[in-house]
């Protein structure tokens, strides 16, 4: 009697379809292989996936695009995880920021080991391994040094600095490029080409405000809205009609309101129901 074959079962992998740039994957030696993390998002403040790559070196960012009932074919398996993933370098003081601007309220100077730290996400201390992070921290930190030793302390002046450079770095690349960001674009991953009319250069602006804020807080994007010195757009209001303005009054008029009506019967009274059955 023929026996029915048993399946195998499904087993979870770790592969996933990655959009990258061969840099991030060509590596001199195993120690320097890129790998994924996971590390606080500095503007949820929830777990967010990362890569750290050419050993801890340099960040990039990790995207991923979904779509329902979608898998990749691998080699001879199917890969269900059907997500495509892009990987584009990421400026590492976006995730520092949150820590030292905690470590900020205590309004002195520290290393900067003993503030980039974090229980829930340990791995954040490799942040500091990467070159942009070591070169680039006097752009939202004042720095001093004693000795050997070098201390941070969190400076808004700095960062709001920092933070503006990068939007007009964005506004440039956007200019250059004839990206059209007007209210015709609805999206950030669909825009049109300029055609006939021009942005204005608020246009511009807000729309580089709108990408940089995808990194930081939501109070940190108002400041950063208001060192622009960009008014923060509020929804529109429904108008109340106005009020009628209050008729005139005839010299007949004021004359009926000066007397005295006392014991006096209204108008209306007389040709109720009631008043008509007393006159049958």
């Amino acid at each position: 009697m023929a026996t029915k074959k048993k399946r195998a079962p499904n087993v979870q992998n770790d592969s996933w379809v990655v959009v990258a740039a061969d840099s991030v994957i060509d590596t001199k030696s195993p120690d320097e292989d890129p790998a994924f993390v996971r590390l606080r998002n500095p503007s949820t403040d929830a777990a967010s996936l990362y890569m750290l790559g050419s050993g801890d070196a340099q960040l990039y960012e990790v995207k991923a695009f979904d779509e329902d009932f979608h898998s990749w074919f691998v080699g001879q398996t199917v890969q269900r995880d059907g997500r495509l993933l892009f990987i584009t370098p990421m400026d590492p003081l976006y995730l520092i920021l949150p820590y030292l601007m905690k470590a900020g309220k205590e309004g002195k100077f520290q290393p900067v080991d003993q503030v980039v730290m974090d229980e829930e996400y340990p791995v954040c201390s490799r942040l500091l391994s990467c070159t942009r992070s070591s070169t680039s921290l006097h752009h939202i930190a004042e720095e001093k040094e004693v000795g050997s030793l070098r201390f941070h302390r969190y400076s808004e002046e700095k960062t709001m600095n920092w933070l503006k450079k990068k939007v007009e770095r964005i506004v440039i690349a956007l200019k250059k490029r004839n990206i059209y960001v007007g209210e015709g674009v609805k999206s950030t991953t669909y825009v049109r080409v300029k055609s006939e009319s021009d942005c204005c250069e608020e246009d511009y602006l807000r729309y580089a405000h709108g990408l940089i804020s995808e990194y930081i807080s939501e109070d940190l994007s108002k400041a950063l809205l208001k060192h622009l010195q960009l008014p923060e757009l509020t929804s529109p209001k429904e108008t109340e009609p106005p009020s009628k303005p209050p008729k005139k009054m005839t010299a007949a008029q004021k004359s009926l309101a000066k007397v005295d009506k006392t014991g006096m019967r209204p108008m209306s009274s007389f040709f109720s129901p009631k008043a008509k059955a007393e006159k049958k």
